[in-house]
């Protein structure tokens, strides 16, 4: 049995967000609880969606208290803020960890019950849909725009609270390439490393289907064609474009058939000593690639076509580790780090990363059975 879970409306296209009125007006909404950061308020991005509310008439509060690993004080905060606000409509804009917030604002304002937030983590049972949101995306990385998934750091355990619930997505989508050209190259790159990573483990993982396997390939194509020419010059509207394509079209996909342990061992990264989630991605991937070679050699290459290789003349075998250089090479080619230890890591650290990753949902979805002994290799390797 397969299932695909997708919104409701989703908007594409420079200019996009001003259909925003459109839909507010045909839901009948009059005031919303604007969802951002303190650095999108603050270089103007956020107010790219509140201009369009000015013109309409439209009155909001703005919540902008969300960190990049946002946590559970984040989201309670926030709740209350909601609470104060009298909204009825969340709007969500920025990356990830925006739209992670919101959707945990959104589920606990409907289901209550699990305002201690610990309670959501894995595929809570909640009864309710999320309070409605709109989600803009800002980063072409995570798709939390699209995804049944958000993530919220237990900072007091050290670990994220990884949380799977069909009633959180958002209601609308909105990829405006004019938001997308904000951001700096190393988010440029980390986001897009960040998709083609969802692309990838979603491509491989054993729920994979015909239908999510048409999404993943041509996600892998369309960040493979564009991401270096947006990391190079950010006001590229067709890479912007291609990018924000095949962030969303990989989140269709992984949101409904999982992902790997990419994001297993990302997340401890993360959630322990703040390293953005991307980067943590984009550094492990082609580790884990060559760890789970032998488990799904067809379906590498297939990634090795889609990243624009020629595999005319190779082996599986050979057309795999093509796949796995390409990756690494697009990765170096955007300034990611290759090792650990540039971000910090010391060798003592990755025991209990290995413990934390092994135990993650994610894990579950590697085609490649693993142990905490092979993660804490893997991690070595990558050291």
């Amino acid at each position: 049995m397969a299932r695909m879970i997708l919104n409701e409306t989703s908007y594409f296209g420079a200019g996009c967000r001003k259909e925003v009125v459109t839909e507010l007006n045909r839901r009948n909404m009059k005031k919303a609880f604007v969802v951002s950061d303190k650095d999108l308020v603050k270089f103007g991005v956020t107010k790219k969606v509140t201009d369009i509310l000015d013109g309409a008439g439209i009155a909001y509060d703005i919540f902008d208290d969300v960190k990049a690993n946002p946590t559970i004080h984040n989201v309670q905060c926030g709740l209350e803020a909601f609470k104060k606000s009298g909204a009825d409509v969340i709007i969500a804009i920025g990356g990830g960890s925006v739209m992670d917030t919101a959707k945990a604002i959104g589920i606990i304002t409907e289901n209550p019950e699990f305002a201690d937030v610990k309670s959501l983590e894995g595929t809570a049972d909640t009864k309710n849909k999320s309070f409605p949101i709109i989600a803009f995306a800002t980063t072409s990385g995570t798709a939390a725009e699209v995804t049944i998934n958000y993530v919220i750091t237990d900072e007091e355990a050290g670990r994220k609270l990884v949380c799977v619930d069909p009633n959180d997505i958002p209601v609308i989508a909105f990829n405006d390439a004019e938001m997308l050209m904000s951001m700096p190259k190393g988010l440029t790159a980390a986001t897009g490393m960040d998709a083609l990573t969802h692309a990838i483990e979603a491509y491989i993982t054993p729920g994979a289907t015909p239908i999510s396997d048409v999404m993943t390939w041509n996600s892998i194509k369309f960040i493979a064609d564009n991401l270096e020419a947006a990391v190079k010059d950010g006001s590229d509207a067709a890479a912007r474009e291609g990018m924000a394509y095949g962030s969303y079209i990989a989140g269709m996909a992984f949101s409904n058939v999982g992902l790997g342990i990419v994001h297993s061992m990302a997340h401890p990264l993360s959630a322990r000593y703040d390293i953005a989630h991307g980067v943590a991605n984009a550094l492990l991937l082609p580790y884990v690639m060559e760890y789970n070679k032998p488990a799904a050699l067809k379906k590498f290459s297939g990634i090795a076509r889609a990243m624009g290789v020629d595999v005319k003349g190779m082996n599986d075998e050979e057309a795999a580790d093509a796949a796995i250089e390409a990756v690494r090479k697009l990765s170096k080619a955007i300034g990611i780090p290759q090792k650990l230890h540039e971000l910090g890591i010391k060798e003592e650290q990755l025991k209990q990363l290995a413990e934390d990753a092994y135990i993650d949902p994610c894990t579950g979805g590697n085609p490649r059975t693993t142990s905490p002994e092979e993660i804490l290799e893997i991690y070595k390797k990558a050291l």
